[in-house]
């Protein structure tokens, strides 16, 4: 158990709101003890349960209470009642999931409300009509194949070794309640410009708007109004930011926007429809919406808050001539990161609680990183807002897919060969994925595939990556197959070598190490698998050599950045995770395997005459 497990309870288990880029003032949160069973998948219903389990906490994990491995075979149910607050009258009410892995069904009062497949996103229903007064019940029933399966599961595997790690299965996020307008607002993406000093922002809504429906956009500095317009419903506007201050890891200023529902008066009433394009053509874009801002009638519909910051990540020249480098708001900068793989002993996939997942984050600033690379593996939206506020850039993995034999092997440049179902399923969690969590400014690049791991048409892939979305790098595969150069922003190699290799010079992308590092150091009361072989990719004896190899493996990073434009590294990694023993600190995070100063001091010579690079 790490110390925040310890400290947990029914009452207290993850109580901030769950989607702090989609903030609404109204909800309900559905945490805590639920009733649930393990059944045969023939079965229709449990008549009786198990006993009770702790949500948001897997059923594997021992801050579930269960602690039970679930197999492919099973069907794991919950349980629950919920009343819906007075003051809701009147209002949708939309249940929302912030990730259950896998493959999920819902029923509210008897009545199936709907399903979804994907152990990473998040996902809703509107339950409205299944609803009656008083006491609803609420039940769940979940099924996971794992490895067993071929859909995106990360480091998850039903027989647990070296770097493959406990499944996890069902309910992992919050589940909550919130009252809506059955027209509301489901999206809203703010895009900056810093070259234009300017924010780009789309809006979408859920359902069919009319003439009379547009949303109102308020960006605030500091509690201040700096921009303000209205746009017609499902539309995209651009709003100017004077004197942008930028977001960096150094300086991670964020500034607050409200989007709200209103009902404007109809522009066209009273006009024919021939007369609509004549009276269009009596304004420009701006004026258009400067008259409907003036035509605003009745109460706020719907309210949401969101924010943005204004930053910019691109390839461009460096220091050494000809070979390209990764810039952040338009000047080189050295991305120096780990790979953290954001597995926890008592809550598995789920930390603890908020506070202990912000402290991973805090350790690494203090540690002197500005980046994570998170490996394979979507965590809470709640993690993307801590490094938004703490100031660390995120390369987020999609997480690999495929059975158990999912790795390309060998040096040949093949791919794997997928099914179309598996196919569809992978591009779905990665459509959603970034749907998910592209409004966060910490995140800077998405790494469609790790090493050879289900890669298939990597090129494709990393193609309809940039078109979803164009405003951050893509890394085509990080390690191993490096199969679609002229789509990849970077070339990234992995290098567990005592001294990290060299990567080759690029004319047209930046070069960066992927993964490196992986000292491993068993610290005794500490360990996961007390007795049995625990592994990194070399073992140090004590705290001191520990240190010593690591800055090794650190002067050489620090060298290839200087003499070669190495534009990136990312060191394996965080934690220890079960019988992984390579972390900076161990498992339970109790301890670090050196003090934050120290690591901060080697990685110093990074950043030492920056402008000279």
């Amino acid at each position: 158990m790490t110390s925040w497990g310890k400290k947990v309870t029914p009452e207290n288990a993850w109580r901030s709101y769950p989607r702090p880029q989609l903030k609404r003032a109204k909800w309900r949160n559905l945490n805590g003890l639920w009733d649930y069973a393990i059944t045969a998948p023939s079965v229709a219903r449990p008549t009786r349960m198990d006993g009770k389990i702790l949500v948001p906490f897997a059923v594997e994990s021992r801050l579930s209470g269960v602690a039970r491995r679930v197999d492919p075979e099973d069907r794991v149910w919950y349980r629950r009642s919920f009343t819906v607050p007075a003051d809701w009258a009147g209002q949708n009410v939309m249940l929302n999931f912030g990730a259950v892995d896998y493959e999920a069904n819902v029923w509210v009062n008897g009545a199936m409300v709907g399903g979804h497949k994907g152990g990473f996103d998040s996902f809703g229903f509107d339950i409205t009509d299944y609803l009656r007064a008083g006491e609803n019940e609420l039940v769940v029933q979940v099924a996971d194949p794992t490895s067993a399966g071929s859909q995106p599961r990360g480091k998850q595997i039903l027989k647990p070794e070296g770097i493959w790690y406990t499944a996890v299965s069902g309910i992992w996020q919050t589940v909550w309640l919130e009252p809506v307008p059955k027209l509301h607002i489901a999206d809203v993406r703010a895009t900056p410009d810093i070259d234009r000093g300017t924010l780009k922002v789309e809006v979408a809504l859920s359902g069919w708007a009319n003439d009379t429906d547009a949303v109102r956009l308020t960006a605030r500095s500091g509690g201040k109004t700096i921009a303000s317009t209205i746009i017609r419903a499902n539309r995209e506007t651009t709003l100017a930011i004077p004197d942008a201050r930028l977001w960096s890891p150094e300086d991670p200023y964020l500034y607050d926007l409200v989007a709200e529902l209103v009902t404007v008066r109809d522009p066209y009433a009273g006009l024919e429809e021939r007369d609509r394009k004549a009276y269009d053509a009596r304004f420009t874009e701006g004026e258009r919406e400067t008259y409907a801002a003036a035509q605003v009638t009745g109460a706020v519909r719907d309210r949401v808050e969101t924010y943005f910051g204004m930053r910019k990540i691109s390839v461009g020249p460096g220091a050494i001539a000809g070979q390209p480098m990764l810039l952040l708001n338009n000047k080189p900068y050295f991305q120096h990161g780990t790979l953290d793989q954001g597995w926890w002993p008592d809550g598995l996939h789920t930390p603890p609680s908020e506070e202990a997942m912000r402290y991973d984050l805090e350790f690494l600033k203090k540690a002197g990183f500005n980046m994570v690379r998170k490996h394979i593996k979507i965590e809470p939206a709640r993690y993307y807002y801590d490094a938004d506020r703490l100031g660390v850039l995120v390369w987020q993995d999609m997480p690999s897919g495929g059975g158990e034999d999912q790795f390309v092997t060998g040096t040949s440049q093949s791919q794997a060969v997928m099914s179309s179902d598996m196919m569809a399923q992978h591009q779905d969690e990665l459509t959603r994925m970034i749907g998910d969590l592209r409004a966060f400014p910490s995140i800077v690049m998405w790494v469609v595939n790790n090493e050879g791991w289900g890669q298939y048409d990597a090129a494709t892939l990393a193609h309809y990556v940039r078109g979803m979305d164009p405003s951050r790098l893509v890394n085509a595969a990080s390690g191993w197959l490096d199969v679609a150069p002229e789509v990849s922003d970077v070339l990234d190699i992995h290098t567990y070598e005592d001294v990290p290799r060299r990567p080759p010079l690029q004319s047209n992308r930046a070069i960066v190490l992927g993964e490196y590092g992986g000292i491993g150091l068993p610290v005794e009361g500490h360990l996961w698998q007390p007795g049995d072989r625990n592994w990194g990719y070399q073992t140090a004896t004590d705290q001191a050599d520990y240190i010593a190899r690591y800055k090794r493996k650190m002067d050489e990073v620090i060298r290839q950045a200087k003499e070669h434009g190495l534009s990136a590294s990312v060191y394996t990694q965080t934690s220890d995770v079960e019988g992984e023993i390579n972390g900076l600190l161990t498992y339970d995070r109790a301890r670090a395997k050196a003090p934050a100063e120290r690591l901060a001091e080697i990685a110093a010579p990074l950043w030492e005459k920056e402008a000279d690079r």
